[in-house]
């Protein structure tokens, strides 16, 4: 694999983590119950971290201070959520937003996993990537469960 698109890759899911934080962060301030705050604090410090352990491969690569900041469509999902709790959208709402953001992480990291990676790297990637299914699978259900309610 060449380096440039082992860097490719690397900075995308950086700024498919840094969406993931900015959304569970966004989600936690706006949600009632308190297990769901504390959840996606949780989320969004984890994403931080990912983000953080991606950004220190990125250097191993040779791209040092290379600044990825979140996508434009995750600002979009965020101001969406603001939009639907401002009309009154509930938690049940905000579940569904954060289910959707963990849809294209989940994405982006089965995409990260289909190409060659340097081992080292893909031994992080794979590791964050089942990190992110196992959130994608307890927002689906947190969701279900707000939807039978």
């Amino acid at each position: 694999m060449d380096n440039d698109n082992a860097v490719s890759v690397v900075e995308d899911l950086i700024e498919t983590c840094k969406d993931g934080q900015k959304g569970y962060q966004d989600a936690a301030s706006h949600v009632k119950r308190s297990d769901l705050k504390t959840y996606f604090n949780e989320q969004s410090l984890e994403r931080a971290r990912f983000a953080g352990e991606l950004e220190t491969e990125l250097i191993r690569l040779g791209k040092p201070d290379k600044k990825v900041s979140g996508s434009v469509s995750g600002a979009l999902r965020r101001a969406w959520i603001d939009t639907k709790v401002s009309l009154g959208g509930g938690d049940r709402t905000i579940l569904e937003s954060v289910e959707a953001g963990e849809d294209n992480a989940k994405e982006s990291y089965q995409k990260a996993m289909s190409g060659k990676l340097p081992g080292d790297v893909a031994e992080i990637v794979r590791r964050q990537a089942a990190s992110v299914q196992k959130a994608h699978d307890k927002v689906k259900s947190l969701r279900d469960t707000a939807a039978a309610a």
